[in-house]
């Protein structure tokens, strides 16, 4: 069964990084797109950022370009989101979720999806 499991959230105050990990398990994960997305209280989920199968192609919302970093071990079956200089803002619960053949910006588009992983920022 396919499955990923996020990991790595937690407190932080306004500057400081922290980097989610996305595990997966079941399938290969060199076969498909990962993508990070979040959910803050009351909104809706958006897009954070996408890394293509073998990491040719990254994209990032505009509101964490120059701060998040994402990267992938195929290896270790495992995707990262190091993130840097985080505001409160960044405050959300973040998901991983994978699809086939290219990067979405779009929640539909994904077929597979973890659990999640809060990331709090606040002083």
């Amino acid at each position: 069964q396919l499955q990923l499991v996020e990991s790595g959230g937690g407190l932080v105050q306004p500057g400081g990084s922290l980097r989610l990990s996305c595990a997966a398990s079941g399938f290969t994960l060199d076969y498909y797109v990962i993508g990070w997305f979040r959910q803050a209280p009351g909104k809706e989920r958006e897009g954070v950022s996408c890394i293509s199968r073998l990491g040719g192609s990254i994209t990032y919302a505009d509101s964490v370009e120059g701060r998040f970093t994402i990267s992938r071990d195929n290896a270790k079956n495992t995707v990262y989101l190091q993130m840097n200089s985080l505001k409160p803002e960044d405050t959300a619960y973040y998901y991983c979720a994978a699809r086939r053949y290219y990067c979405s910006g779009y929640v539909s588009e994904y077929g597979y999806w973890g659990q999640g992983t809060q990331v709090t920022v606040s002083s």
